[in-house]
């Protein structure tokens, strides 16, 4: 029954992600790192500005595209090495939380310890290193700032194929969950493990759960049709 149920969650999903016509676009951009043009420093950059809680892609997705078009694309910030160094308050101006640059730049130097011919590589060399279990202890689960939540979308964005438990993910995957009598966990670890675990039943890769969450339970619908759809190709 149980995993009749579970089967019965992925049809479920599969009729939801015709919702979300992207959704193969965005899985692969993010598993092959290419999101932001292939730019660790901007991935670094999302992923510190989505911890603070802001509304993705109405304010993480227009203030990461300003620093691109500001910083990244003249050269100010080149990668890594740059985000590390450069003066937090030449940052402070795109998001006033010293909390969340400070975690970006020692992400930056964390990654920066890994090998590789680019920094998308050195993001990629930590990536496939990392594991969920002692994420703590993690050069990069170990910088200051950095929850579980944003370590697990750090990791997706490296290339591993895995979820991460914030808010939308785990109430979207609940409220489907409960219409086809599965219970969900709701413990971050044991959430987790249940998508990664339960995937090959639904029919749909973790990181296709949490970006069908992301399209169709956030902002991202209405997002396809307004004036911020002119930033879908970078995420």
């Amino acid at each position: 029954m149980a995993d009749e149920n579970l089967r019965r969650l992925g049809r479920r999903l599969r009729e939801v992600s015709s919702r979300a016509p992207h959704l193969r676009t965005f899985t692969e951009r993010c598993l092959n790192s290419m999101r932001w043009g292939g730019s660790a420093a901007l991935m670094v950059i999302d992923a510190a500005l989505t911890s603070t809680g802001l509304s993705y892609f109405t304010a993480v997705v227009p203030k990461v595209a300003a620093i691109k078009e500001e910083l990244v694309d003249p050269g100010a910030l080149r990668g890594l090495e740059d985000l590390a160094r450069l003066d937090v308050d030449r940052l402070m101006r795109y998001w006033r939380n010293r909390r969340a640059w400070e975690a970006a730049q020692g992400i930056a130097r964390a990654l920066l310890r890994f090998p590789g011919p680019d920094d998308r590589s050195r993001l990629r060399a930590w990536a496939s290193s990392s594991r969920l279990e002692g994420w703590r202890s993690d050069p990069v689960g170990s910088v200051k700032g950095v929850g579980l939540v944003t370590y697990q979308y750090l990791r997706m964005m490296g290339g591993v194929d895995t979820t991460m438990p914030d808010r939308v993910v785990k109430a979207f995957l609940a409220r489907l969950g409960g219409e086809a009598g599965v219970s969900v966990p709701t413990r971050d670890m044991e959430f987790i493990r249940f998508v990664e675990e339960a995937s090959p039943v639904l029919g749909l890769r973790p990181i296709e759960v949490t970006w069908l969450a992301w399209l169709v339970d956030s902002e991202g619908e209405k997002v396809m049709s307004t004036r911020y759809s002119r930033y879908l190709d970078y995420v």
